[in-house]
Order: C-alpha cells, then structure tokens, then sequence
C-alpha cells in the first residue's frame, strides 16, 4: 500500500508541514489575514527545531502567530494554545517599556540571535504562515 505524497502549494517550503514567507510587509492583522485567506494562519511555533528552521529563512524582522491582545501579558498563539515555548530577547516582553502602551503583536527579530519581541501591532513587516500539507 502507498501513502499518498504530501506536497505543499507552489511557493510554500515544507518542513513537517508547509510554510510561506510573505514577500512583502504589512501590519499584523493585514498578514493573519493573507494567511487565512491562503487556509493557513500565521505561524505557531511548537519547538525549538521549528524555530531553528524558520531562523535561518528569515532575513528581515517577520510577524509570527503570537499576541496579547485578549488580555495583557497573556500570551496565546492564533490557534489559542497559551505560550510555552518561547525564544523572548532580554528583557522582552516589555510592552515598550510602559505599562500604557500596545506592544500586544511578536515578531521574530532579523537581528539579535533571531529572538522574539514584543511590538505594536501597526508596525510593518513580513509574516510566515503555516499549514498542513
């Protein structure tokens, strides 16, 4: 008996499962939107071999599936598992350093050892989504 060969769509890198890099940039929603209408959602990371994966693509700061938006400091992907997994820069999150402002959006940083920060979800970057094959 064969198994069906899993491919991912024309544009899309597989790694487990298929992964695509936007080529342009947009605020968050904008992308968790792209992706969606792809049938996928932005990427949630579930290891540190998936993270390892994405840093070396990456070459600009890029949005991942991780906010704070439903309640401050509580960090859930889109699929809406909580966080447990994580790869925060020092001293991230850190809201921007206020307690009044909206950093509630990650991103993976181009810079800084590929780790993540906590940033306004209006600031404007590429996205990678993420879906079954």
């Amino acid at each position: 008996m064969f198994l069906p060969v899993k491919m991912c769509p024309t544009g899309w890198k597989m790694f487990s499962v298929c992964y695509f890099f936007s080529g342009i940039s947009g605020v968050w929603g904008e992308a968790r939107r792209d992706c969606r209408d792809k049938g996928a959602d932005l990427v949630v990371i579930d290891s540190s071999k998936e993270q390892n994966f994405l840093t070396t693509i990456i070459k600009e700061n890029t949005w991942i599936g991780l906010t704070d938006n439903g309640m401050e400091g509580q960090w859930k992907w889109v699929d809406g598992t909580p966080l447990t997994l994580s790869n925060w820069a020092t001293n991230e999150p850190n809201n921007g350093g206020s307690p009044n402002s909206e950093e509630d959006c990650v991103h993976i940083r181009a810079e800084d050892r590929r780790t993540w920060n906590d940033i306004s979800c209006t600031a404007s970057m590429k996205w990678i989504c993420k879906k079954l094959p």
